[in-house]
């Protein structure tokens, strides 16, 4: 009797303990945007907020981790899962909760409830910019602030023309009786002719003249060289790249290299297909070695051009969601659905289906997926300006320029101040008030002062 008695008391002990162990389940996820991501100590996403429905209607207490590998779960050689179904297969896990795909294989070892997304495979390019249709396309190799960087130094450029020739006694002698070449008009025309490398006539005959004519023709003969190298290189980038819109197409050309996430479902569906355009696809992936460890990975390779990254299409929509100079493919192939994984046997795989109908039907699954899919678009004005010179490119020419001309300007002054040192000491005034005269007479004032000299000078 005391044998029984004690049986039964282990036997209610151990399912005592049992139980308590269930009402807290341990779930994995896998990072990956937007289904789990980090916030501080806490994670969110799509993922996170679908368990904590489901918790509420089935009234279970859970706790998440990521997967230690950073992997959904594929077999190796020996039989033996990794990711997050092999944390399944061998107890690490009670569920695993991420865009997990419904393969056959995986059916074999684990359970898995009804799917909660449905897509299929696709592909990202990055988009082409048509020059055809736009009629600036001349103004591509330089971005906007280059544009105004350029047209701030041309005007800068003519001023200091225009003040030296003013200034330097070289260039204008006598204010009162000779002719003022360098006026502010043909100072502008004679650096547009540096820019046209056409130069037009009459040329600086002062030192700080032609130091500032020498400096503006050294930038804009680089200036033109830069402009011309980027525009080649443009034409080029663009009639490398072609329009693809179906798997056919990418398998047909050799132009654009693409690729999937490694030992993923994607390449499996490629390597086990019988169709000869798949079959195509999976044999240049292995020729190539073009594939990825990660989507990160496939998306950044894509952005920087002549890549196409095949992966699921509600993954790839949240990606062009977030980089507007992306497009996806519209054609879809091998149509498949993410689900929930538990162990083989669980009693959970029902009452979970049964639950995520009911989000179905709520609606609650589809304000989750607008949710966590909303449009951030960023970039999208970015199809030309990636590969646009920018200021911060040429900022070693821009400063050349700016050095120059200063220099321009101070040995205008320094000839300047020459002259007025020499008639100071001839007509024994101070140097100061004969450089204010000077500059009275170069710049305007002048004019009356001498009238009303020569008016005292018939009075007397």
């Amino acid at each position: 009797m005391r044998v029984f008695l004690a049986l039964v008391c282990v036997t209610v002990l151990t399912a005592w303990i049992h139980n308590a162990d269930a009402s807290e389940l341990s779930i994995t996820t896998i990072k990956e945007e937007p289904y789990t991501m980090s916030r501080g100590s806490q994670f969110e996403g799509y993922c996170i907020d679908l368990i904590s429905e489901l918790s509420k209607k089935l009234g279970f207490k859970y706790t998440i981790h990521l997967v230690k590998d950073n992997r959904y779960g594929a077999m190796d050689s020996s039989g033996n899962w990794n990711g997050m179904i092999g944390e399944i297969i061998r107890g690490d896990a009670d569920l695993a909760v991420a865009p997990l795909t419904v393969t056959a294989v995986r059916e074999r070892f684990v359970d898995m409830t009804t799917p909660f997304i449905q897509t299929g495979l696709s592909f990202i390019i990055r988009k082409s910019a048509d020059s055809e249709d736009n009629p600036f396309s001349l103004l591509f190799p330089f971005s906007t602030e280059m544009w105004v960087g350029v047209l701030i130094a041309f005007l800068l450029t003519g001023l200091c023309m225009f003040l030296v020739g003013r200034i330097s006694p070289t260039e204008w002698a006598e204010p009162e009786t000779d002719d003022h070449n360098f006026t502010l008009l043909h100072s502008f025309w004679y650096i547009t002719g540096a820019l046209t490398l056409q130069g037009v006539g009459p040329h600086p005959k002062a030192l700080s003249g032609r130091v500032v004519s020498a400096i503006w023709w050294i930038f804009a003969v680089l200036l033109l060289a830069c402009y011309f190298a980027n525009f080649n290189s443009v034409l080029n980038s663009k009639s490398k790249h072609i329009s693809i819109t179906s798997f056919e197409e990418l398998a047909n050309q050799d132009v654009i290299d693409y690729g999937t996430i490694e030992n993923g479902s994607t390449m499996l569906f490629f390597k086990n297909s019988n169709n000869p355009v798949y079959r195509r696809i999976h044999q240049h992936m292995e020729r190539k070695k073009s594939y990825v460890s990660t989507m990160q990975e496939g998306v950044r390779l894509t952005q920087e051009g002549n890549f196409a990254f095949i992966g699921e299409a509600v993954s790839l929509d949240l990606t062009v969601a977030r980089y507007c100079k992306l497009t996806r493919a519209k054609e879809l192939i091998s149509m498949r659905s993410y689900s929930i994984a538990a162990p083989l046997g669980s009693p959970l795989v029902k009452n979970l289906t049964v639950a995520i109908l009911q989000l179905s039907e709520s609606g609650e699954l589809t304000h989750l997926r607008e949710k966590w899919w909303a449009i951030s678009c960023v970039g999208s004005d970015e199809a030309h300006t990636s590969e646009a010179l920018n200021p911060h490119d040429l900022r070693g020419l821009f400063l050349l320029l700016g050095l120059g001309l200063g220099i321009g300007l101070l040995l205008a002054l320094l000839e300047l101040l020459s002259r007025a040192r020499n008639r100071a000491k001839d007509g024994k005034k101070s140097c100061c008030s004969v450089l204010t005269s000077e500059l009275n007479r170069r710049f305007g004032s002048g004019a009356e002062g001498t009238e009303q000299e020569n008016s005292d000078k018939n009075k007397v």
